[in-house]
C-alpha cells in the first residue's frame, strides 16, 4: 500500500507542458489527478484521486504528504523519509517512474487542487527534523 500510495502522491505532483517553471508561476503539479486501477495492478487499496496543493501538500484517501520538485525529479515526504521518483509529463497525463516503482504509473489531471482542510497539518519536511 505504502508503494501505491507514494505512486499516486509522486503522480499527482506533476502537471501540465513542463516541470520547470518560473518563480512567479504556480507550478504546474498543482491539481487533481486520477489513477486508472489497472495501472495500479488492479489494486482496489490504490488511491483513486490524488490532490496536489501549493502548500507543498498532496493527499490521497485519509493520507497527507509533502512534495518537492528537484529538476525532473519528484520527491514525496512519507513516514519522515524522502522517497524519489522520475516524472514526465506530456499534455494533461504526468507519468511516474524509478524510485520504489516496479513499472511506471500514468495520472491523468481531472481539475484543480482541493484546499486542504484547516485541521490537517502539512507533513514536517525530514531535511528540517531536528534530532
Amino acid at each position: 500500500m505504502k508503494h501505491l500510495f507514494i505512486a499516486c502522491l509522486a503522480a499527482s505532483v506533476v502537471a501540465t507542458p513542463s516541470v520547470a517553471q518560473t518563480a512567479a508561476s504556480a507550478p504546474a503539479i498543482l491539481g487533481t489527478w486520477k489513477v486508472n486501477a489497472k495501472a495500479l495492478d488492479q489494486r482496489k487499496d490504490a488511491p483513486r484521486l490524488v490532490i496536489v496543493r501549493g502548500d507543498s501538500s498532496a493527499s490521497w484517501g485519509t493520507e497527507t504528504a509533502r512534495w518537492r520538485l528537484k529538476g525532473d525529479r519528484l520527491w514525496l515526504a512519507i513516514g519522515g523519509e524522502w522517497e524519489d521518483y522520475k516524472l514526465k509529463v506530456k499534455g494533461q497525463t504526468l507519468t511516474l517512474s524509478e524510485g520504489d516503482l516496479t513499472k511506471p504509473v500514468s495520472f491523468q489531471r481531472v481539475g484543480p487542487p482541493t484546499p486542504r482542510p484547516a485541521n490537517v497539518p502539512v507533513p514536517p519536511d525530514p531535511d528540517a527534523a531536528g534530532p
